[in-house]
């Protein structure tokens, strides 16, 4: 594991290290199968005595060639980052994808980012990912060229689960239907947002469970409704409970909201940056007949989420990832 990596934005800084063992992506959400293609490039890397490397693009190409279907991002860029150091790769390249970019030719991007500068001895994509213009990189020319200019090209195999591809858009159709057990296997870890904790009215406070109002970062949250949760506060994972939606009980919202109660606290979270990692799905939002009604599921909410800590505990499968 390396939390420190080198960050390059672009390719001309002299401090960029040679001898790489490299991949390219995109990388959202750095499910399972990045995460195969991630321990590749290093075991790779320490056979070869080259430099594990991603070289990844900002913002993502979809936004810049076809913006009306661009997805939500499962991960902010720094959350990627750190990700990424976390998973033992040493230096990322961030390349800026605009439309001039999308224009340079496979073999040109080749010949002189992959060779000249990184001076690759491997390359590594994953499965069906292409580069370069017309998406021309394909594994077929990558291997072409790499017996050309004297390095090692494979692609990585996909990853299935239930017969089933793992894939970003899939995690993010699984986040969005509240489906987050089937999600948390494929992305390896607990999906989960980070934010800053804002001020909201107080209302959780005078049911007698106070929550964190959370202003997310990131754009894919959960399916409304609530959420056994973990929430990392000052290092450490705390149990809690988070309702995603509108609060339909009090019928003046038309915005949905993330407020997490975190079970057996009483400290100010105001302004804080908080993490939260949805670990299990409780129920749909409902709305109640009387102020006291939803008092009481509250109540049995947290009842079963202390129930489930009980039962499966809070310390697996929280990384930082």
């Amino acid at each position: 594991m390396n939390q420190y990596m080198r960050l390059f934005h672009g390719t001309d800084s002299p401090d960029i290290a040679p001898s790489t063992v490299v991949t390219l992506g995109v990388f959202d959400g750095l499910h399972i199968g990045h995460q195969l293609i991630m321990k590749t490039v290093v075991e790779r890397a320490r056979a070869a005595g080259g430099v594990p490397t991603v070289i990844t693009f900002e913002p993502h190409p979809r936004a810049v060639l076809h913006p009306e279907s661009a997805p939500p991002l499962l991960q902010t860029f720094d959350q990627k980052i750190e990700a990424l150091g976390v998973l033992g790769i040493e230096q990322t390249i961030v390349i800026h994808f605009d439309k001039a970019f999308s224009q340079i030719r496979a073999e040109e991007f080749l010949s002189e980012v992959i060779v000249d500068r990184l001076q690759a001895k491997e390359v590594y994509l994953g499965r069906g990912f292409a580069f370069g213009h017309n998406r021309e990189g394909h594994i077929d020319l990558l291997r072409k060229v790499s017996s050309q200019l004297d390095f090692i090209a494979d692609e990585v195999p996909e990853v299935q689960i239930r017969g089933e591809r793992v894939s970003s858009s899939r995690i993010r159709e699984l986040i969005l239907e509240g489906q987050i057990n089937l999600a948390r296997r494929m992305l390896g870890r607990p999906y989960g947002v980070q934010g800053r904790v804002v001020r909201g009215d107080a209302r959780g406070q005078k049911l007698g469970f106070p929550t964190a109002n959370i202003d997310p970062q990131n754009r894919v949250i959960p399916k409304r409704g609530v959420y056994v949760t973990a929430i990392l506060i000052d290092g450490q994972w705390r149990q809690s409970v988070t309702n995603v939606g509108v609060r339909p009980t009090f019928g003046d919202e038309t915005q949905s909201s993330i407020e997490t109660h975190v079970l057996h606290w009483s400290d100010d979270l105001y302004e804080r940056t908080v993490r939260v990692r949805f670990l299990h799905r409780l129920r749909d939002e409902k709305k109640f007949s009387s102020i006291d009604e939803l008092k009481a599921q509250i109540e049995r909410d947290v009842a079963r989420a202390e129930d489930y800590f009980g039962r499966a505990g809070i310390r697996k499968g929280l990384s930082v990832i």
